[in-house]
């Protein structure tokens, strides 16, 4: 039996318009919302307490069936979702299972469905987070006073801690899980007891359902709550953040993975070879990363396109945002997972980021830093580093590399002290502000961003 009632539809358009193929993959939220929308009838008399067991048992039973034999959701009958939990709900029943549809329409069903399992995955996303950068952390860790070159324009700039860089990317995971945070808050409310555009017909307790459905409170217009897919777009535009952030890591690693550059070693577990070429070890599993965070960014472009010109309230074009938030979904889930092994078994070549660093005039700003330091004008300090370092070019040597005379005749400020302040770890330490690569500092700041995934690991936990 449909669950609506009119003429006989075209075969081809019946079949096209169809959901069930791609919906399927909400029915432990159908199942949950249906479970609070029986209980809430109980309450207000359409159900007998015997029939509210046996909706709820048979509601238990579907869910149960799904699990064991996938092939259990295969029904070329089924319209959606919903239309397949009432078939199999009235199959294990009786009519008794068209009761359940009383004071509800499936307009809010899938707004409440959605919400359901945006909250769910807004949680997946934000433990992988929390283990992606608690690795990265321990990566750090390990790193010590390992030294690499920072670029700026790709271009070798100065000395860093490899623990600063990697810190770089700990503090755009962390944004990602702040900003996961924040759109749970906004997702977090029930559109239950809102029918199909003007509010229930029936007297539902709609605080009631939010509750039992861990809501922090019904929805506060029912116009909106129908076809608000706001919340949908905002869990995708923080998944097209995390691809983002994930295929910037994956092009560092890349390129770092070349002969070339020689800093870094992929795992065997994450890298393939080539079919015609024997030596090839390629970073398959970074450029599909890397490839990904176009898709998921279009995902986004996709949910905001299907909404802009609709008008209030349910239209059929918003079953158009189920695909591509599904997509988002699973692209960013599968990445995170997967570029967590990545993040554990790289191997660091800390030998060749040393000698990177240690070559290439980066010691040039804290030269002219060591001149304004005695009072030379830093513009006037960065041009007699910058006339040095040609004469450095000139003969193929560094700047620590020219003699006291030859330094001195770009200023007389030059002196025997100067030299001490082009090591390695000199320039490091000049960096000594929050945020820089001091080493001091450095230890802090992994610290600091340990308290910080704790406070959103604990926050998680609360909300699981």
């Amino acid at each position: 039996m449909k669950m609506w009632s009119g003429g006989q539809l075209d075969p081809d358009f019946e079949q096209w318009q169809r959901s069930s193929f791609f919906d399927q993959r909400l029915l432990a939220d159908e199942i949950a919302a249906s479970s609070a929308h029986a209980k809430a009838l109980q309450k207000i008399g359409i159900f007998a307490r015997d029939e509210l067991v046996r909706i709820l048992e048979g509601l238990a039973w579907i869910e149960a069936q799904a699990q064991a034999a996938p092939k259990f959701l295969n029904d070329a009958d089924a319209e959606d979702v919903h239309h397949f939990v009432e078939k199999r709900l009235v199959e294990r029943i009786g009519d008794a299972g068209y009761k359940l549809h009383s004071g509800r329409s499936r307009n809010e069903q899938i707004a409440t469905d959605l919400r359901l399992y945006v909250r769910g995955n807004i949680e997946e996303a934000r433990q992988l987070i929390a283990e992606t950068v608690g690795a990265l952390l321990e990566r750090a860790r390990e790193a010590s006073d390992a030294v690499m070159p920072a670029y700026t324009h790709l271009q070798r700039a100065e000395p860093v801690l490899v623990a600063h860089w990697l810190l770089s990317y700990v503090e755009m995971f962390l944004r990602d899980m702040d900003r996961l945070c924040d759109c749970r808050k906004r997702t977090n409310v029930c559109p239950l007891g809102c029918g199909a555009v003007a509010g229930s017909p029936l007297p539902l307790d709609r605080a009631f359902m939010a509750q039992e459905l861990g809501f922090e409170a019904p929805t506060g217009n029912s116009i909106d709550a129908v076809s608000d897919r706001d919340f949908a777009i905002e869990f995708v535009q923080a998944l097209s953040s995390i691809a983002l952030h994930l295929s910037r890591w994956a092009e560092e690693m890349v390129l770092f993975a070349t002969q070339e550059f020689g800093f870094v070693r992929m795992p065997d577990s994450h890298a393939t070879g080539s079919s015609a070429m024997p030596q090839k070890k390629n970073p398959d599993a970074l450029e599909l990363i890397r490839g990904q965070a176009g898709t998921v960014i279009a995902d986004s472009l996709a949910l905001q396109i299907a909404l802009k010109g609709l008008p209030q309230a349910y239209n059929k074009d918003l079953q158009e945002t189920q695909q591509p938030l599904f997509r988002a979904t699973d692209t960013v889930t599968a990445a995170l997972r997967v570029n967590l092994g990545i993040v554990r078994g790289v191997t660091f070549n800390t030998g060749a980021m040393r000698a990177a660093a240690e070559t290439g005039h980066l010691n040039a700003m804290s030269a002219a830093t060591w001149l304004a330091k005695r009072g030379v004008p830093f513009r006037l300090a960065h041009q007699k580093v910058a006339a040095a370092i040609r004469l450095c070019t000139e003969k193929g040597c560094e700047l620590q590399d020219l003699s006291l005379d030859e330094l001195q005749q770009f200023g007389s400020e030059f002196n025997a002290d100067f030299y001490a302040a082009l090591s390695l770890n000199a320039v490091l330490a000049t960096h000594d502000v929050v945020g820089g690569t001091a080493p001091q500092r450095v230890r802090q700041a992994i610290a600091d961003a340990q308290h910080r995934l704790a406070a959103f690991v604990g926050e998680v936990h609360a909300h699981t």
